[in-house]
């Protein structure tokens, strides 16, 4: 068991951390450019697009850009974002978690029932955005549309940008919170003793895969 848990285990391959940071550096290109269209006292952040214009011009297609990636990054990890019975229970246990007091909270696998939720609401947020971006798409789609489709739909892309960001920001603070995290995304592999103590279903997986 000792030299069980000084072994490394892979925990994402090169093309999950590259498509993930891909879609890290678009959704923050899309997040500036979006604020800066968004509100005047924002619109400052056109300059870093070249100006009011040109960020209107990039804004849809950096969009665009990300949901494909994003799309091709669920597809990698719908299969493990599934919610059952015990993230359910995990969920239900979350103001022990938050204080850092594990017992009697079960197992979880690859990933918890927080990171699904969240999983969630990203797919759900991207795919709104995709829509209702389509819609408000002035310069070759809000001609199909009336004015009050293409009114709710500036609506809902606000909104629903608002939740996108609020959630990767409870990404980036959870990944901060559970040391190891943010190393995972860098370097695909974390220790034996961290998988074990944080998602013990996946690490009694991966060991059983070794054997």
């Amino acid at each position: 068991m000792n030299n069980d848990m000084n072994q490394d285990l892979q925990r994402y391959s090169a093309n999950e951390r590259s498509n993930h940071w891909g879609v890290a550096l678009l959704f923050i290109l899309a997040g500036l450019s979006g604020l800066a269209l968004f509100h005047p006292a924002l619109f400052w952040l056109s300059n870093l697009f070249g100006g009011g214009t040109w960020t209107r011009i990039l804004h849809p297609f950096i969009g665009i850009a990300m949901f494909v990636l994003f799309a091709l990054m669920s597809l990698r990890f719908a299969g493990r974002n599934r919610i059952k019975a015990h993230d359910r229970q995990w969920l239900s246990q979350w103001r022990k978690i938050i204080n850092n007091r594990e017992d009697g909270v079960p197992a979880v696998g690859k990933y918890n029932g927080g990171q699904k939720l969240l999983f969630w609401v990203l797919v759900l947020s991207m795919l709104i955005l995709l829509v209702s971006g389509v819609v408000i798409w002035r310069e070759y789609f809000s001609g199909l549309f009336g004015i009050e489709v293409i009114r709710l739909a500036s609506v809902l892309h606000a909104f629903f940008a608002f939740v996108l960001i609020s959630s990767i920001i409870v990404h980036i603070y959870a990944a901060i919170w559970v040391k190891g995290s943010v190393g995972a995304m860098l370097s695909g592999k974390v220790s034996s003793a961290w998988a074990r103590k944080h998602h013990r279903l996946w690490y009694d997986e991966m060991r059983k895969k070794e054997r």
